[in-house]
């Protein structure tokens, strides 16, 4: 029987490398995202070239219409959901000192990154919860992508740091409820990866890597944190609900 991964934010970056990495281990993707599918049917056409069924839900997940529209939606087209990647996440529009930042981009970037996440997951687990007592053998889990900023701290964007140091206790609290249900809920914290978010900052990290910002001295790329997805969503990891994984090439090691 068909395994089906929901991806929000997959039809780019992080999303995109896991959505990639689950097609190459069969399973068939719902893939989220805000853009119109005509701008990312190229990309949905390349997933589909995996052999695996591909279906575009649009939506914002910090909005709750949007949330219950996409998992019924996903529901009805596919009867079930085995795996939630909560990869849908945005920086702030401008990266100011805490100093500057205002309430209007704090709460834009809570709603989006953590708000939202937070909810979907309510609403797919209670749907996995129903699926299991009718699919007793089939393996469901949650994978949310958080950073390393939920522990390394940037002042001029505190507001994306404190997202994601959410999504990291909403990890742990998801892990322990869903427990009783054999729902494993796992965290991968990306280190720095380049993607479109990171463009702007190429030439700033490409000297930071050079001088030993991290151990592996390059770039992560979304095939880095997509193989890690994949093998918790393909059971591998079945004693480890609640547990980080850091995909960052050592960044976050302490060093003398």
């Amino acid at each position: 029987m068909s395994k089906i991964a929901l991806v929000t934010g997959g039809t780019r970056g992080i999303g995109l490398g896991i959505a990639i990495e689950l097609a190459k281990a069969g399973f068939d993707l719902a893939i989220n995202g805000i853009r119109d599918e005509s701008l990312v049917k190229s990309i949905l056409d390349e997933l589909t070239n995996y052999g695996v069924e591909v279906a575009y839900f649009p939506g914002d997940v910090s909005e709750k219409e949007d949330r219950q529209q996409m998992v019924d939606e996903i529901v009805n087209r596919f009867g079930k959901i085995n795996v939630l990647i909560n990869n849908a996440g945005i920086a702030p529009p401008e990266r100011k000192d805490i100093l500057e930042a205002t309430e209007a981009s704090f709460d834009h970037v809570l709603n989006v990154n953590l708000r939202g996440p937070y909810f979907l997951t309510q609403l797919v687990a209670k749907r996995m919860i129903e699926t299991m007592q009718q699919l007793i053998n089939e393996f469901f889990c949650i994978i949310n992508i958080s950073s390393i900023s939920a522990t390394v701290a940037s002042v001029n964007r505190g507001e994306y740091c404190i997202s994601k140091a959410g999504i990291a206790m909403a990890t742990k609290l998801w892990a322990a409820r869903l427990g009783e249900f054999g729902i494993p809920v796992y965290e991968i914290q990306p280190g720095v990866i380049h993607t479109d978010m990171t463009a702007g900052v190429q030439e700033k990290y490409d000297l930071l890597f050079k001088n030993g910002l991290a151990i592996q001295q390059r770039w992560g790329v979304p095939s880095d944190i997509g193989k890690v997805a994949a093998a918790m969503a393909t059971g591998s990891m079945p004693y480890s609900t609640g547990q980080v994984v850091l995909v960052d090439g050592g960044m976050t090691i302490p060093r003398l």
